[in-house]
């Protein structure tokens, strides 16, 4: 029969360093989604200023009567794609907004050493 003495627990350094290591790894992750989310909205971004300029140079023919209905019909699909960046552009900062406070929260976890609410750090 075993002692219930002979039990013994993984040591506090070790299952600090485990703990350190799984917080740095949702913390590099939840980096990687910021980045991912930053890339997407700057290429959004670069979009809708090439979107902007091709609106403003068909603006600039219609005024002078060079444009046809066909070109009106252009006009009405630049404004939608306009729209539809600026719609994405805000989605994806709600998300930045979203992974930044989901990091903050990571960070002052990990700080007070990941204990539950009510436990004592040692």
């Amino acid at each position: 029969m075993t002692s219930i003495f002979a039990f013994r627990t993984r040591s506090p350094d070790r299952d600090e360093d485990t703990d350190r290591a799984r917080f740095e790894r949702l913390a590099r992750a939840l980096d990687q989604l910021a980045s991912e989310v930053e890339a997407e909205k700057a290429g959004i971004r670069s979009r809708y200023e090439a979107v902007s300029a091709n609106a403003a140079f068909l603006v600039e023919a219609m005024d002078n009567d060079a444009a046809t209905s066909r070109r009106a019909a252009e006009m009405d699909q630049l404004t939608e794609a306009l729209k539809n960046c600026l719609r994405r552009i805000e989605v994806l900062g709600r998300q930045t907004e979203f992974v930044s406070g989901l990091r903050h929260s990571v960070d002052m976890f990990a700080a007070e050493g990941g204990k539950a609410v009510g436990e004592v750090a040692t």
